[in-house]
């Protein structure tokens, strides 16, 4: 596992938080005081952050600093397993159509914003059945 490789799985953590919260490269770049662009640098995975700046960016999105580091073995066999056929921000299903993690966040957003615990309990019962093929017409 290279430099390298750590460096992108952080910054692609980063930027799965920073978009779970609702906020941009702007604002959390001004809550700790560096440039949107370092921002960019990071969550590219071009730049390392240094450990100080990794604790005011768990600090301030209220993660543990281990966050930005978990999965970190299977992120890097996944990338290791695709590279040269897809984008890291790409994956594949099993129809092979491409399903990207920004669709995948912005339906969990959307999910956790639904109130009612019943009619989120339903809607997962719908999916997990959809992804299934149970009781899906053709």
């Amino acid at each position: 596992m290279s430099k390298q490789d750590i460096d992108a799985h952080v910054g692609k953590r980063l930027r799965l938080r920073r978009t779970m919260m609702g906020l941009s490269q702007e604002a959390i770049a001004k809550a700790v005081g560096i440039t949107f662009q370092q921002v960019q640098k990071y969550e590219k995975g071009a730049n390392a952050m240094n450990s100080s700046r990794l604790y005011e960016f768990s600090q301030f999105m209220q993660v543990p600093v281990a966050y930005f580091f978990e999965g970190l073995g299977q992120a890097v066999a996944t990338l290791g397993e695709t590279a040269g056929f897809a984008e890291e921000s790409e994956k594949f299903d099993h129809n092979h159509k491409k399903v990207s993690d920004r669709e995948s966040l912005e339906m969990m957003k959307a999910f956790k914003r639904i109130a009612q615990q019943t009619v989120r309990k339903r809607l997962s019962d719908l999916v997990r059945a959809i992804a299934d093929n149970r009781g899906v017409i053709d």
